[in-house]
């Protein structure tokens, strides 16, 4: 990298942007205000000495007055000029020239021996004629004490934005070092090194609070890798049991023909291989509700009906009795497909684990719909409520594939609940056993 593009990324920066803005605020700030303090100065000084040169013209006007006379007095050295009718009568300083005409006002400034010089103006009367004296006042130590702070802050104006720029640079660097420190760190980290964590400093501060972010981002990355290892092993754990059910059935065909029956294989091979098609329909599903690629449809949905067809279809089966008296009008607004496996995961759970009933309802509770399925089976032990949504969980009452599903049904219901702005939760069950409510929010809810 050049030197010119270093330079250029520097100021680029937030340390080089903070710089620069405290510089330029500085001396944009100072700049104005010196220039607007050497004219205030200025002009108090000026009128300091106007106001003397007027003390100094009533003074000698008091004393013609009293003396009668039109000579002025030259014993204090002040500049003083009688002049009559615009000519000059008497004047105590042989140098001074007056502008032809006289400037009007009660003040102007002329020029004495090449020094600026202020005249005040006073009317005088002497016997019957009306003059006027000007006295004068010199205006060289005015100039030169604005021409000595007007040095000064031009040389310390400077000085004091180098400091600023200066000052800002070392304590805004020191700022972020705390901050390209954490960034240095998360750099060096790789899928495999999540488990580590950045120093948290003991300031307090923003600083300390970016750590701890960072740290807890590390966390959430570490988890979300943990489970995604978790589901692949345990999704091809749960793939390969079918297959190898086919394989195994195959094997003993191709050796043996007349140990195994062709429609036997061909039995065992289309269960294993709807099992396998299942499983693999859940673990797509579950893919999309993770990456929020399922988008909800917002249409009007009777869950009522849907629960009606699930209670037909397991009447249909013959070996459950299905109470479904509990089954009320019911509408929310959803993806009907999403929402009609979460019934049908729901009721095929309870048909699983049931002995011989399970029960259907569902109603309108204000805000919110209801659905609830029973069973009569041996129910969950409160420790297990809450894992039995996790991903490929059996519980041991359920662990052999003939009596337990692939153990991601209920998963799946609480991941469409959870897209749907609702909730599910594991109760005592009417019948004895298990007992799931799933609550929607209504349709048309004020």
């Amino acid at each position: 990298m050049s030197t010119a593009t270093t330079r250029s990324s520097r100021w680029r920066s937030v340390r080089g942007r903070a710089t620069l803005g405290a510089v330029v605020a500085v001396a944009v700030f100072l700049g104005f205000g010196s220039l607007a303090f050497v004219g205030l100065f200025s002009a108090t000084l000026r009128s300091g000495v106007e106001q003397g040169a007027v003390a100094d013209a009533e003074s000698a006007a008091s004393q013609l007055e009293s003396a009668g006379t039109r000579t002025l007095p030259d014993d204090d050295g002040r500049l003083l000029v009688l002049i009559l009718d615009g000519r000059v009568v008497d004047r105590t300083d042989d140098d001074i020239e007056l502008p032809d005409p006289v400037p009007g006002g009660d003040s102007f400034v002329s020029v004495v021996d090449d020094e600026s010089v202020v005249f005040a103006r006073e009317d005088v009367e002497l016997g019957d004629q009306e003059y006027v004296l000007l006295a004068g006042r010199s205006l060289d130590d005015v100039d030169d004490a604005v021409g000595l702070v007007s040095i000064l802050l031009a040389v310390a104006v400077p000085v004091l934005v180098l400091l600023v720029g200066a000052l800002t640079w070392v304590l805004v660097g020191r700022s972020l070092t705390p901050v390209e420190r954490i960034r240095r760190e998360v750099a060096a980290l790789s899928a495999a090194d999540l488990h580590r964590r950045v120093a948290v400093p003991a300031t307090g501060d923003e600083i300390s609070r970016l750590a701890s972010t960072m740290n807890d981002m590390l966390a959430r990355l570490e988890d979300a890798q943990t489970a995604q290892r978790r589901f692949v092993s345990d999704a091809s754990h749960e793939l390969r049991s079918p297959l190898a059910v086919m394989r195994q059935y195959a094997e003993v065909a191709v050796a043996h023909p007349d140990r195994v029956d062709g429609s036997e294989l061909a039995s065992t091979v289309l269960e294993e291989g709807l099992r396998m098609q299942g499983l693999v329909e859940s673990l797509l599903l579950l893919a999309k509700l993770d990456e929020r690629a399922t988008v909800v449809s917002g249409r009007a949905v009777d869950l009522d009906d849907l629960l009606l067809t699930e209670a037909a279809r397991v009447r249909g089966a013959g070996s459950l009795t299905v109470d479904a008296g509990g089954i009320a009008a019911a509408r929310v607004e959803g993806d009907e497909q999403l929402l009609a496996r979460v019934v049908r995961n729901l009721v095929d759970n309870a048909a699983r684990h049931a002995r011989s009933t399970i029960r259907l309802a569902c109603w309108t509770d204000g805000p919110v719909v209801r659905v609830r399925v029973d069973d009569d089976g041996a129910g969950v032990p409160i420790g297990d409520r809450s894992s039995v949504f996790e991903r490929f969980v059996r519980l041991d009452e359920s662990r052999s594939r003939d009596a337990g599903g692939s153990g991601l049904g209920l998963s799946i219901v609480a991941d469409v609940v959870r897209l749907h702005d609702g909730s599910v939760e594991i109760v005592d069950g009417a019948l004895g056993g298990a007992g799931f409510v799933v609550m929607l929010p209504a349709a048309n809810r004020s």
